[in-house]
């Protein structure tokens, strides 16, 4: 394991308290099994320009670095370019904030091809916005050779050219993947399969919660970014009707530009669901905060507050981490369904709540079906949910069956002579 110092700079602009914020950096530390042999939080009365930290401290922190033979130091903020470089000169140790830990966390990560794309997207930006005169080989000039001649270029030059090769490259790569995906969500839409998309702060639970629901066995572990790449299962709810869930990435406070940007194609599954499931931490002292960062990335993909209150299911998951009182409180004030992922409490509940949405557009028909059209009765009894059913003394069935608007144009397709009398809503 590599040793860490770690550092907390106070910069974030929420309602956390520094503890909190320590807290979840050493987490984010963890997750790439870093060692912590020191970790400080610091009050400053303002930020240099040059290296964020005042002189003093930055002293003061060079020779707890030396005397822990020069760790990797990470500061729990966004460094710029120019203070990134004058820390790493002033403490005479590897430097990174939190944006290039978050980095290292999704590139460790990334399992799919396109998950590596997207995190190769994002850590070549960052990279190239780093690329600052630090360090004298990039001010070499380089002569021209054989028939180039010329003056040449200097090294910053030609690495900030190669970065931009690299860049158009997977962005061209990732053009092909976003057309797979813009290929598959058509193929669900024609099938008229309703779509979930789960979504929540990192570590509330969401991989456990869609395990259970679906059955598969996707990663799920008390760890920061324990999933990265989205991944769709089918779901059966309790009627028998069919959707599909997909298990997204973790969101968090202060999520890289770079990532929200080299992420888009995977987050464009949660703009084109048909619900999206906001799981919380209800256990978390700060959820409510943890809430916020993650109704402010859906804003940032697309997802306005308007549509956020219409089609967001808040599932408050962990329940099983409160006491008897907590729990009788939140039951009474919380808009949305509690219940535990792990225990599997509450599950009934809200695969309920979930049919219940989707039952909202489901109409209610009443048919008469000609003897010669039995697979159309069977059919009926299949995907819709039949109320009353009678035989007349001509043979005619006569039906009344509850049908979701896909089912309903599914079956005036596959039996187009069968005449549909004017639904109306399903109570």
């Amino acid at each position: 394991m590599k040793q860490a110092g770690l550092k907390q700079a106070g910069a974030l602009s929420d309602m956390r308290t520094p503890q909190d914020r320590l807290e979840e950096a050493c987490g984010l530390a963890a997750a790439i099994d870093l060692e912590i042999v020191h970790t400080e939080i610091i009050t400053m009365a303002r930020i240099r320009a040059a290296s964020l930290l005042g002189p003093g401290v930055v002293e003061r922190i060079a020779a707890t670095a030396e005397a822990l033979d020069h760790p990797l130091l990470i500061i729990n903020a966004s460094l710029t370019p120019v203070q990134h470089r004058n820390l790493e000169r002033a403490l005479g140790c590897k430097v990174i904030d939190r944006t290039a830990l978050i980095l290292e966390i999704f590139g460790a990560r990334a399992q799919s091809h396109a998950g590596r794309l997207q995190v190769e997207l994002a850590a070549l930006t960052f990279q190239k916005s780093r690329l600052v005169r630090s360090w004298t080989h990039l001010e070499r000039q380089r002569g021209g050779g054989g028939f180039l001649g010329g003056p040449g270029e200097r090294q910053l030059e030609l690495d900030k050219r190669m970065l931009t090769d690299q860049i158009k490259q997977i962005r061209k790569e990732l053009g092909e993947v976003k057309r797979t995906r813009t290929l598959q969500r058509a193929n669900r839409r024609r099938s008229q399969t309703p779509t979930i998309a789960l979504v929540g702060y990192t570590n509330a639970g969401k991989s456990t919660l869609f395990n259970r629901l679906t059955g598969a066995d996707v990663l799920s572990k008390d760890m920061l970014f324990a999933t990265l790449d989205p991944t769709i299962r089918g779901v059966e709810l309790p009627s028998g009707r069919a959707v599909l869930m997909g298990d997204t990435v973790g969101f968090i406070s202060n999520l890289p530009t770079e990532l929200v940007e080299a992420f888009k194609s995977t987050l464009e599954e949660i703009n084109q669901s048909d619900l999206i499931l906001h799981v919380h931490d209800v256990s978390a002292a700060d959820f409510e905060q943890e809430a916020s960062d993650v109704r402010t990335v859906l804003g940032e993909i697309g997802i306005d507050v308007m549509e956020q209150s219409s089609k967001v299911l808040n599932v408050y998951n962990k329940s099983d981490n409160l006491d008897a009182e907590a729990l009788a409180i939140y039951r009474e004030s919380l808009d949305g369904v509690l219940c535990s992922a792990s225990s599997g409490a509450g599950l009934d509940l809200l695969c309920q709540h979930i049919e219940d949405i989707f039952n909202e557009g489901d109409m209610c028909l009443s048919l008469a079906l000609a003897p010669q059209q039995a697979s159309a009765g069977a059919w009926l009894y299949e995907n819709g949910q039949v109320s009353a059913s009678s035989y007349d003394e001509n043979g005619q069935h006569h039906i009344t069956v509850t049908l979701s608007i896909a089912d309903k144009q599914r079956f005036a397709r596959q039996w187009p002579d069968i005449a549909l009398p004017e639904a109306s809503q399903a109570k």
